[in-house]
């Protein structure tokens, strides 16, 4: 009699959990958006580029200015990370400019709400993730488990700011406003 293998699952791939957060993404957003797709085809139909409109930004609250500020920074501080050699001292210097600009954006989401009438949407489901994975990734680093940190800070920048940056821009939203509406 053969002994039985004791092989643990291989785990998933990036493009696989990718794919699959992707999926999930594409369910929220459509109950979110329930009953608002005519108008949204509509809106993005009649699109016209333009230069920020300065008038709609002055008008914002500030955990929406907030928002936008620490999501644009972000992104550039985050791709610089994507394309550096990581572990020096750069990247563990910038890697805390990002945990803190992500913390910003995570943090100003929670008042936020005009979405649904001054109270949370499903949308702030991304938030309480990021709340969550932003920590884990940096116990992860500080445990030196590089994969799991890769994993997590990986997860947040491609699959936080990729899909809400189309979140951002679904039209009627303050970003849609400020550069096509």
């Amino acid at each position: 009699m053969s002994p039985v293998s004791q092989t643990s699952p291989t785990p998933w791939s990036f493009r696989r959990r990718f794919a699959v957060s992707m999926a999930a993404v594409a369910v929220i957003l459509m109950i979110a958006l329930r009953g608002a797709w005519p108008y949204i085809l509509h809106m993005a139909a009649t699109a016209r580029p333009h230069a920020p409109d300065m008038a709609l930004w002055s008008g914002l609250s500030l955990p929406i200015k907030l928002h936008i500020l620490g999501a644009l920074s972000a992104l550039v501080v985050g791709a610089v990370l994507m394309t550096q050699r990581k572990g020096r001292l750069f990247h563990r210097t910038a890697g805390w400019v990002w945990v803190a600009l992500v913390g910003l954006v995570a943090g100003s989401s929670l008042f936020i709400t005009s979405l649904n009438h001054g109270r949370w949407s499903i949308l702030h489901l991304f938030t309480a993730w990021t709340l969550i994975a932003l920590p884990l990734g940096v116990l992860w680093a500080k445990r030196h488990n590089v994969a799991r940190h890769r994993r997590f800070m990986m997860g947040l920048f491609y699959g936080g700011f990729a899909v809400n940056m189309l979140i951002a821009f679904i039209p009627g939203r303050t970003m849609w406003n400020l550069l096509f509406g």
